[in-house]
């Protein structure tokens, strides 16, 4: 049997009177007349059936079908408040759920005091942060299973998303501890030519892979790559058991291992670029203020880090 629908005017009518007992109390409340609250009433009591109000000189009940219909109705007028609440909240973009990828080397710089400051401007919305690498985080991006990538050297030649750079830093030479370049401040590229290479595969991120290789074609040489790796934190562990050496962006020195320096490049003007990427189509306003917050780009300087000095 089909349920008959319930108009929303008629329930809060119902509510309204339910609470007040009292007709002219309930259509100031409700700011109308008497005679169009009446009219609210005898639809929905035709729907239901039965009459929900006993009408009585001077006085207004709830009948045993009126009591049993009151919770029901308080609950349905509820919930959609909560719902018209909550829509308009991520309509807004002051709620709901936002996606983002990270690659792993941007927990050491930018991620930490975008995370920080998004989640101070908007506490409602949840943050799903993913580490992803470029390749994976450009295929999510596409197939709507993400909604903001931070990334490194992305392919900015694609229609379907957008990309803005907000960081760039420079590389360094990651070597063993007991290699002799070590006893450098800097490192001439050149000099590590006759080196192995250990590096991040060119499938996960193209554009970062192609970035050293290019810096090494530039110094006259093309890298010879012994062993691949897919996070920074196995390149520096391989580095570190004299496997070979590597190029990486200069952030990756905050990670600071045991057995593995860090070495700024000579000339030092190669530098890396971090993007945040997002879908050019996509209408979630909280990709828009994700944008927001994360701002104007930040060109990251190369302190010296602890270990840089020349050994002794």
């Amino acid at each position: 049997m089909e349920r008959p629908e319930l108009p929303l005017p008629q329930l809060h009518a119902f509510v309204v009177l339910a609470e007040e007992l009292h007709f002219g109390h309930a259509a100031a409340r409700l700011g109308i007349a008497q005679p169009p609250l009446s009219q609210q009433i005898r639809r929905l009591e035709d729907k239901v059936g039965h009459p929900l109000f006993r009408r009585e000189p001077g006085r207004v009940t709830l009948t045993p079908a009126g009591r049993e219909l009151l919770p029901a109705a308080q609950r349905a007028l509820g919930e959609l408040a909560n719902g018209l609440a909550a829509a308009r909240a991520v309509g807004s973009g002051r709620a709901g759920r936002l996606r983002i990828g990270f690659a792993a080397s941007l927990a050491l710089t930018v991620l930490p005091r975008l995370l920080r400051d998004f989640r101070q401007r908007f506490p409602g919305v949840h943050l799903d942060i993913r580490e992803m690498t470029t390749t994976p985080q450009i295929a999510a991006l596409r197939d709507r299973t993400l909604d903001i990538g931070l990334l490194r050297e992305p392919e900015d030649a694609d229609p379907e998303l957008a990309f803005r750079t907000v960081l760039t830093e420079p590389f360094v030479a990651v070597l063993p501890s007991t290699h002799p370049l070590t006893a450098h401040r800097t490192v001439p590229l050149a000099q590590l030519a006759g080196s192995p290479f250990v590096l991040l595969p060119r499938e996960i991120g193209p554009g970062l892979h192609d970035r050293i290789t290019g810096l090494c074609t530039a110094a006259g040489f093309t890298p010879r790559i012994v062993q691949h790796a897919v996070e920074w934190q196995t390149v520096c562990a391989l580095v570190e058991t004299g496997l070979g050496v590597s190029l990486a962006p200069a952030s990756i020195r905050r990670m600071r291992l045991r057995g593995v320096a860090f070495r700024g490049l000579d000339p030092g003007t190669a530098r890396t670029r971090v993007s945040v990427a997002w879908r050019t189509n996509d209408e979630n306003p909280l990709v828009t203020q994700m944008l927001e917050t994360i701002g104007r780009p930040v060109h990251a300087h190369s302190p010296a880090p602890p270990d840089a000095s020349p050994s002794r």
